[in-house]
């Protein structure tokens, strides 16, 4: 039986840097649960009375959390029961959230309770076991703040011996713990972070991807992330994610304090992986330019009831003016009021903040102050909360019975009525310029009076003393004594109090000295840079001399031959070491280091020798990939991929070593080493199965060990097809392409390589796509179409007649994505040599990056034939100085030593023949001309030939040709030239018909020469002929005879009309003047007066009729002048807009006209003609003339008539007159009342003009006055019409004539009318009338019948006539409705017109006189 033994254990418990002491003890297993109660019982009996005591309250509204009861630590034994208790107050209610070691607590898992009551918190575990030891934070929070409390728990086992553990306490013997055999997991980065620069106010993101071996899923690696080696956790400022296979860490508010090197490292139970990058903050945008950075990491001393003690490190000043001081700032937690804590700056980078309000939480920050103005405010401190920090050292342990022990204040032991005694241990921890912060132990005190302190203070030569708090009484055996005196000695001592008296002072300190101000740092001593990487650059220095409370360093950075100085942190770095991250490689910089403390920066170091930045020289990584390319049973071909680091030095040599699969054992192979990556392995022994590995070497030494190779069989390859291609290698990467090259097979199977397929997938997947279909010849392709910013694997296989052969391996993951800032390869001919150039700009160049151009990537090497490559800087060009038209093809050029910078140009032989063509212009030259050979001709008709070369010199020599002949310059004609303009000219004094043909001038200048033509034939011959003779008769005309001083011109007047005018000039009395049209001479009806000078002539009613070509001669003895104008095209087109402007200006409203056949609508205006632009429109759709809708109008208006208007034709009719400048719009509205109106007038009309269509008519055939002789037959007929038939009858001097045996009325076909009257007679004579009428009217035609004896003079034949008279229709006029379809019947001779939709129905006939029947009747 194991013997328990109960051990004693001391804590500290931290809160502000204030310690306490509590006193703990374990008790028997019996006693645990009993302890427990009592525990939680006291504790709810302290909250009560402390709520009771407190005398400092907090307005409800503005109160952050505050613990009134903190948590206690304790130690248990394994299998009992613990529970944590604390009380928090503030409003609103805190959340409470408990951590173990700094992770939240699972409560989902069961082994935690946690409890919540009126403020009371508690966390209980159940059953503990020795993995609960551990420290355990409670979290409270509102939206004013957050406060915490920590305690630690203990669990022991029933062990004999004790040993310190991670948390000082172990509670079982190491040397019993049984050996633990851990599994080894390997992490490998696949994804680092690298170094961030940001600015204050961003944010960033470090991520890092990792796989691992084996990954098991309750076997993760814990991340941990650190900055500057201090743990981070999540919290405002630093969030953390983890997942499996990745981690993120990002800062989502940038300050400088977050500034550092930031180091992941993912710990495992084997072991850890880590990897750290810097993160630099630079300074965000000053509130006033000029203005200093702002101070950083605010920390916060010494808190007390009613003082804190803030500190903070200063801000770098390499480009603002220096710090004047800084200026303190305050906040209560839940509010958003800051208060500036003192009125003038302070210069050093420590103040006390008094004035607090104890029980209440603050936050504070720092500004600095420069010359130009105020720093933005640094980030605010943690919040911090006015306590007595010594609270928890008045507690004493108590016996209740056993060996259980309760904790209790000392002030609630009650013995009453005695003064304290003296304090004791009076000491200052801390001295500062102008404060001293003093401690001491309290004494022993068991009365519930309240106890107080009083200090007293003298000058340390003296033995005055001097209260020094005189109004605010100290209850804390904590306190600092401010506003002394700089470098002065000091004694203090203490004084306790009660009600009940005050005790004697303590024992008075030694003497002592506040601390004078010094100054900054001496400055650091020699400054030594020293590579490291690419970009990294290692500075150490010597620490100053003096460091006067170093705080730490600055470090800045400047290239050389400049004085551009740049910080290289922003947040003081304490160690002489620093690696400044972020430089350009190949730049040479120089460093230099300020050290600072907190009054300030020290003067400059010296600066460092000039370093250029590259990668310090290392040994190479291993070689992979380890491939057999052929085996013929007694020998291997091998290949390899070189290593992915060369150390910075080029890979020299390569090692290769070889053993049996199974062994241990390595063997080298070949001495000396071997320079290339294949090789041959020789002496093998047929069917052993082998493995291989290689190292790389380089100046610095040999590489680590590749990883060996696959198991290799040696036996002889007999497949036909051809083995695999090798050493692929990758340029010319772009978003959505790259070139691939590779070797060819070294085993070719039965017969040679006809060709290529290359494969590709997309990293991670084995979906594998063939990019060409058709196999290729050459050993290089272009693959296309893949995706931005996906990285791909590749592989080929090589093709000979029996097949399709076997994959090469797969390629490292490629990325699509092109090289930032990649130039493409361009191609020009060279303006002044003619050589045909390639060139190239490369984004990137680094020590040892050297141009490699190829045709049809192979590399060119042979420079016989005048091909030359010239490198300057970051540019290299291709020059064919002789190139020919075999010298086509793909040229590409790669940059060594870079992150893949290549390109490439394909010139088709095309494009080299068109640059041959070029190149040759240029080596032999034509003078450039800026005009080619033009004429002018000039006054007299002469004919000026001339052209503008680009620069002649006064040397020049020229030709001029016309037709192959040469002319001379010489009068009459001229020739010359301008050297400045560069102008060459030919005037011929006389053009004629014979100059038809070619004109050509041919130029010598120096070494160039030129030639330009100019061909004037045909119809550009005749224009400048006729052009030289007009400008021949004008000049004549001018100078000599009447003229035309204005040519014709069309005017247009403010009453649209139109008319032609000239000018004339040189008259005499003998001058006329005539007019023409198409050569038709025009009288005009008023003669122009030639006198005025000016010309006019009228052309009414203009339109397209009146245009053509208009002429005007004036003449005299001394010649005829002749002006002309064609009215069409674009004149007509002017003139008809500008009656477009002036007609609609004048439009009127539209106003409505009804006709027969519909109702029409007219617009007035000045003039108007089909051809002006003008638009109907009923509604929104334009109308066009039609068969429903006739569009016209007459001089005077435009019309449009609806034709059988219906009811679909309502609505709004407009009309719109455009023309260039503007429009003009009329409308009116057809519907309703004026709709009707017009419609019933449209009925009126077209029924009335249906009558008069239809009524009876005599058409002809009866004379005025008949002379007959007696005894004669007289026959009157006439021709009538009318629908329906009319009827005929006749009247002799008004009476009715009846028909009879004399009197023959007949009506043949209803058209032939006659009367005949048989033996006329002398009474026969008188006025007859032949009435004609139907439903629809008729007429009455007279005739004069006048009879004569035989032998007696014929009568002379007087008619005293009236006119034919008209019979109105019958009403209400009928309109035949069109019949139902029927049977098929011949079509009326005179159909009637439809009447419209909405027409009446025609009336039934009234009853008339019908027509007499043709029969005779018997005269009464």
């Amino acid at each position: 039986m194991s013997v328990r033994k109960h051990g004693h254990y001391d804590h500290e418990y931290h809160h502000k840097q204030s310690k306490y002491v509590v006193q703990e003890y374990s008790s028997s297993g019996a006693m645990e649960e009993r302890y427990e109660h009592k525990t939680h019982a006291h504790i709810q009996d302290v909250v009560r009375t402390k709520m009771t005591e407190k005398y400092v309250r907090e307005e409800h509204m503005i109160r952050g959390p505050s613990f009134l009861v903190r948590l206690r630590s304790h130690t248990v034994f394994e299998h009992t029961p613990i529970k944590l208790c604390c009380s928090v107050e503030g409003f609103p209610m805190p959340i409470v959230k408990w951590y173990k070691d700094g992770v939240i607590l699972d409560m989902s898992s069961g082994k935690y309770l946690m409890g919540s009551k009126s403020g009371i918190h508690t966390l209980e575990i159940p059953r503990c076991s020795t993995e609960d030891t551990a420290q355990y934070t409670v979290m409270a929070g509102n939206l004013h703040g957050q406060a915490s409390s920590q305690a630690s728990i203990i669990v022991k086992r029933y062990k004999q011996e004790e040993e310190s553990c991670p948390y000082a306490w172990l509670p079982f013997t190491a040397a019993m713990l049984p050996k633990i055999h851990y599994t080894k997991i390997h992490i490998t980065f696949v994804e680092k972070f690298g170094p961030v620069f940001a600015s204050e106010g961003g944010s960033a993101t470090l991520k890092a991807t990792m796989t691992l071996s084996p990954n098991l899923a309750n076997l993760q690696p814990d991340a941990q992330w650190y900055r500057d080696d201090t743990r981070l956790f999540d919290s405002k400022w630093v969030k953390i994610e983890t997942g499996r296979g990745v981690t993120t860490l990002t800062l989502p508010h940038l300050y400088k304090d977050d500034e550092g090197l930031y180091t992941l490292r993912m710990v495992t139970k084997g072991g850890t992986a880590a990897h750290s990058a810097f993160v630099s903050v630079e300074d965000g945008p000053p509130p006033v330019p000029n203005a200093p950075g702002a101070p950083m990491d605010i920390k916060i001393h010494d808190a007390n009831r009613d003082y804190v003690i803030v500190s903070w490190k200063p801000p770098n000043t390499t480009t603002e003016g220096p710090i004047l001081g800084y200026f303190v700032d305050k906040c209560e937690v839940g509010t958003e009021n800051w208060t500036q804590c003192n009125d003038h700056p302070i210069k050093i980078c420590k103040y006390p903040v008094a004035g607090l309000f104890e029980g209440h939480s603050y936050y504070f920050r720092v500004r600095a102050v420069n010359s130009h103005g105020i720093s933005k405010p640094s980030r605010m401190s943690d919040p911090i909360a006015a306590l007595d920090p010594t609270e928890f050292e008045r507690l004493h342990a108590k016996k209740l019975g056993g060996k259980l022990d309760v904790v209790l204040y000392d002030d609630e032991i009650e013995v009453e009525g005695k003064p304290p005694a003296s304090p004791s241990g009076l000491h200052a921890p801390e001295t500062d310029r102008t404060y001293v912060v003093l401690c001491w132990k309290a004494p022993a005190y068991s009365s519930n009076a309240p106890m107080w302190y009083y200090i007293e203070k003298s000058m340390a030569d003296s033995d005055a003393w001097h209260r020094v708090n005189t109004q605010v009484p100290i209850r804390s055996p904590r306190y600092a004594v401010f506003d002394l005196a700089e470098g002065t000695q000091y004694k203090f001592r203490v004084l306790s109090a009660n009600m009940y008296g005050t005790s004697e002072p303590s024992e008075p300190t030694g003497p002592i000295e506040t601390q004078e101000l010094k100054g900054v740092p001496s400055a650091p001593g020699q400054v030594i840079a020293t590579r490291e990487t690419d970009t990294t650059v290692l500075i150490q220095w010597s620490p100053p001399k003096e460091p006067n409370n170093l705080i730490g360093y600055y470090i800045d950075q400047c290239v050389h031959g400049s004085k551009d100085w740049t910080s290289a942190n922003h947040k003081p770095h304490k160690s002489t070491k620093f690696v400044v991250s972020g430089l350009t490689k190949g730049q040479t910089y120089v460093f230099r280091v300020q050290a600072i403390n907190e009054i300030g920066l020290s003067d400059e170091s010296q600066e460092s020798s000039p370093l250029t930045v590259m990668a310090a020289l290392t040994s190479p990584s291993a070689p992979y990939d380890i491939t057999l390319l052929n085996c013929d049973g007694h020998s291997m071909v091998l290949n390899w991929k070189k290593p992915l680091h060369n150390g910075g030095a080029k890979i020299k040599e390569y090692y290769v070593d070889k053993r049996r699969s199974g062994t241990t054992t390595w063997r080298e192979i070949h001495i000396p080493p071997i320079t290339e990556r294949l090789y041959k392995v020789e002496g093998l022994t047929e069917g052993a199965v082998y493995q291989f590995q290689v190292y790389a070497a380089n100046l610095a030494g040999l590489g680590a060990a590749s990883k060996h190779s696959a198991d290799f069989t040696c036996e002889a390859w007999t497949m036909p097809e051809p083995g695999p291609p090798y050493d692929m290698t990758f340029g010319e990467v772009r978003d959505n392409s790259l070139v691939i090259e590779w070797q060819k097979p070294v085993y070719t199977g039965s017969g040679s390589v006809t060709g290529y397929h290359v494969e590709y997938a997309k990293k991670g997947t084995s979906d594998w796509t063939t990019a060409n279909e058709k196999a290729v010849s050459h050993r290089f392709l272009k693959v296309t179409g893949l995706e931005a910013d996906t990285s791909y694997a590749f592989r080929m296989r090589a093709v000979n007649d029996s097949g399709v052969g076997m994959a090469s391996m797969a390629s490292d993951p490629v990325t699509a994505k092109a090289v930032p800032g990649s130039q493409e390869v361009s191609c020009v001919v060279e303006e002044k040599t003619g050589d045909i150039v390639l060139s190239f700009e490369s984004c990137q160049m680094n020590e040892g990056s050297h141009f490699i151009w190829k045709k049809d990537y192979k590399e060119i090497t042979d420079f016989s034939k005048g091909v030359v490559i010239k490198n300057e800087g970051n540019h290299s060009k291709l020059i064919f100085k002789h190139a020919d038209k075999e010298d086509f093809g793909t040229f590409s050029v790669s940059v060594t030593h870079t992150e893949g910078v290549s390109s490439s140009y394909s010139i088709s032989s095309e494009e080299m023949a068109k640059m041959l063509a070029l190149s040759y212009n240029i080596r032999h030259p034509v003078i450039p001309l800026k005009s080619e050979l033009a004429y002018k001709i000039l006054e007299r008709g002469r004919m000026r030939f001339w052209l503008q070369a680009e620069e002649i010199s006064s040397n020049v020599t020229y030709k001029f040709f016309a037709n192959n002949k040469e002319l001379s310059g010489a009068d009459p004609n001229h020739m010359g030239h301008d050297v400045s303009t560069g102008i060459i000219e030919f005037i011929m004094d006389v053009f004629t018909e014979d100059d038809e043909g070619t004109f050509t001038f041919q130029i010598t200048d120096g070494g160039g020469k030129g030639q330009s033509s100019l061909v004037l034939i045909g119809d550009a011959f005749k224009a400048a002929l006729a052009e030289a003779d007009y400008q021949r008769r004008e000049y004549i005309r001018v100078k000599e005879g009447p003229h035309f001083s204005e040519f014709l011109s069309l005017h247009v007047g403010d009453d649209c009309s139109v008319t032609l005018v000239c000018k004339v000039a040189n008259l005499k009395k003998e001058s006329e003047l005539h007019w023409y049209r198409e050569d038709t001479e025009i009288i005009p009806d008023v003669k122009s007066d030639l006198g005025a000078g000016v010309c006019k002539l009228p052309i009414k009613l203009f339109s397209l009729k009146t245009a053509g070509l208009y002429k005007a001669t004036i003449s005299d003895d001394r010649g005829k002048d002749m002006s002309q104008i064609d009215i069409s095209g674009e004149i007509f087109d002017d003139a008809i807009n500008k009656i477009n402007h002036l007609a609609g200006a004048s439009a009127a409203e539209l106003v409505i006209h009804c006709t027969a056949t519909g109702i029409q609508l007219q617009c007035h205006m000045k003039y108007y003609t089909s051809e002006m632009n003008i638009a109907w429109y009923h509604g929104e759709t334009k109308l066009s003339h039609s068969d429903k809708a006739v569009i016209g109008g007459t001089p005077a208006m435009a019309t449009m008539e609806v034709i059988e208007p219906a009811e679909k034709d309502k609505g709004k009719y407009s009309i719109v007159i455009t023309d260039p400048e503007d429009s003009h719009k009329r409308t009116l509205d057809l519907s309703g009342d004026v709709y009707e109106k017009a419609f019933a007038e449209f009925q009126k009309l077209k029924a009335e003009a249906y009558a008069e269509k239809n009524r009876g008519k005599v058409l002809g055939g009866l004379p005025d006055v008949v002379t007959i002789m007696e005894k004669k037959t007289l026959s009157l007929t006439c021709t009538v019409r009318g629908d329906p038939k009319p009827q005929v009858s006749w009247l002799k001097n008004g009476a009715e004539v009846e028909p009879d045996d004399q009197y023959v009325v007949s009506l043949d076909q209803g058209k032939f009318a006659s009367l005949t009257i048989k033996g006329v007679s002398m009474e026969d004579s008188g006025r007859y009338t032949m009435i004609v009428q139907n439903k629809y009217g008729g007429e009455s035609v007279d005739i004069v019948v006048s009879v004569y004896r035989h032998g007696e003079k014929i009568p002379e034949a007087r008619p005293t006539l009236t006119p034919k008279t008209m019979i109105p229709p019958k009403l209400p006029i009928e309109i035949p409705q069109p019949k139902a379809a029927a049977a098929p019947s011949p079509a009326p001779q005179h159909p009637s017109p439809a009447p419209p939709p909405h027409s009446p129905a025609p009336p039934k006939a009234a009853p008339g006189r019908g027509m007499k029947s043709p029969t005779p009747t018997r005269r009464k």
